[in-house]
């Protein structure tokens, strides 16, 4: 027969008993669609809604990944501030940059294939580790600026053309969430199920495939116009 524990040993056993049993509720409760934010109940038009009133709220956000256009590599690593700018890197292919914009002005100082690519030797020399500025709303760098703008982002991005469909609740680095399918797209949203129904990563297949992520939502970004900077329209006008 199993002798009988002593009062004193149950005793110093019950605390990690409680341990145990608390560990074993808040996994449970982890693994439930009931809990969170709620947002893993709802249909797939409400949770592209939530998640995109979520981020519209949202004052910064870091944004990161790489996407494919016409087979070319496009990769970003971005920090957008909500009616102010951003400021990051990008690339395509080899030809690489800084993004600055702030307010209406955009900087950029590329690589040395960057400025070769566009203006050749005599501009890859001439501009090499410089900062180059102009207008926002000046011909193609109006594109890049909307690269910053973080309600446009998310106007894109979330914008859905095809037929939602509901994924199961899973894990993006770490980061409880429930998948959103575009089957017209081939891709997917995933939405944060705990705090505020942030979008998290965005995942595109097929030809066109790449993945997107956002985080460090509402953290401070600071924008400081470069110091030095070359005037474009300058140039321009005294080219003429």
């Amino acid at each position: 027969m199993l002798a009988r524990p002593s009062s004193a040993r149950a005793r110093a056993a019950s605390p990690l008993a409680l341990l145990l049993t608390l560990v074993l509720a808040a996994a449970l409760a982890g693994c439930g669609g009931s809990s969170g934010n709620g947002v893993a109940s709802k249909s797939p038009t409400e949770i592209l809604a939530a998640a995109k009133a979520a981020a519209e709220s949202a004052t910064a956000v870091h944004v990161a990944g790489t996407l494919s256009s016409g087979g070319s590599p496009i990769t970003l690593n971005m920090d957008l501030a909500a009616g102010s700018g951003g400021r990051g890197q990008l690339s395509e292919s080899s030809l690489a940059f800084e993004l600055i914009v702030v307010g209406d002005t955009v900087y950029i100082k590329g690589s040395p294939a960057f400025y070769s690519h566009f203006g050749g030797a005599a501009a890859a020399q001439l501009f090499q580790g410089k900062w180059l500025k102009a207008p926002a709303s000046t011909g193609e760098l109006a594109t890049l600026a909307s690269l910053t703008n973080l309600g446009k982002i998310f106007d894109q991005a979330l914008a859905s053309s095809g037929t939602l469909a509901k994924g199961a609740t899973t894990t993006v680095d770490g980061q409880q969430v429930v998948e959103l399918r575009d089957t017209t797209k081939n891709g997917s949203l995933y939405v944060a199920t705990t705090g505020k129904p942030y979008p998290v990563e965005i995942v595109k297949r097929g030809s066109e495939s790449g993945k997107i992520t956002f985080s460090r939502w509402n953290q401070p970004v600071t924008l400081t116009a470069p110091s030095n900077a070359i005037d474009l329209s300058q140039l321009q006008h005294a080219g003429h």
